[in-house]
């Protein structure tokens, strides 16, 4: 987790080089084939069996193992299961949930996902989002706060990341 977070916040500017993005790439595909064996050999790392820190790590390398689609789909099941189990925070379910619909081409449920516009180089906004008018409803039933005070979180934090480079 701590190579992964490292290489986002390097990446941070969307003008980073190649080599960061090559980089990152590497770290992503180092940490899926890291967690594909934990999940192999224990199942999906319950909170009450390793921790938070390590289940939150666990959900996020989940969360950036994009170049492996159906290693993502087997950990949302698991997730789901751990989330019931009282295991698992429910909004990691709702951050990786997003993610897979989106890279399925299908509108996020939660509104976790942001991007630049489908050419990169429009301002910071979020990826389609199926039945807006209920989407507070859903954030708040997986503990995650109002969608506009996430969305102007996520623009102050680019914001200040623009500021620095």
């Amino acid at each position: 987790m701590d190579r992964d977070q490292q290489a986002r916040s390097e990446a941070t500017d969307r003008v980073s080089g190649d080599d960061l993005w090559a980089r990152l790439q590497e770290i992503d595909t180092d940490n899926t084939r890291w967690l594909t064996q934990i999940i192999d050999r224990h199942g999906w790392p319950r909170r009450g069996d390793v921790g938070k820190d390590a289940a939150t790590a666990a959900w996020l390398l989940a969360q950036h193992a994009d170049r492996d689609p159906d290693l993502q789909r087997r950990c949302l099941g698991l997730l789901e299961q751990a989330v019931r189990d009282g295991e698992a925070e429910p909004s990691h379910l709702a951050y990786l949930t997003d993610r897979i619909l989106r890279a399925e081409g299908r509108p996020q449920r939660y509104g976790t996902q942001f991007w630049y516009g489908p050419d990169g180089t429009g301002p910071l906004q979020p990826q389609p989002i199926e039945d807006p008018q209920h989407l507070d409803e859903r954030r708040r039933s997986v503990g995650l706060g109002p969608f506009d005070e996430y969305a102007d979180q996520l623009r102050q934090q680019e914001s200040e990341d623009h500021r620095r480079h």
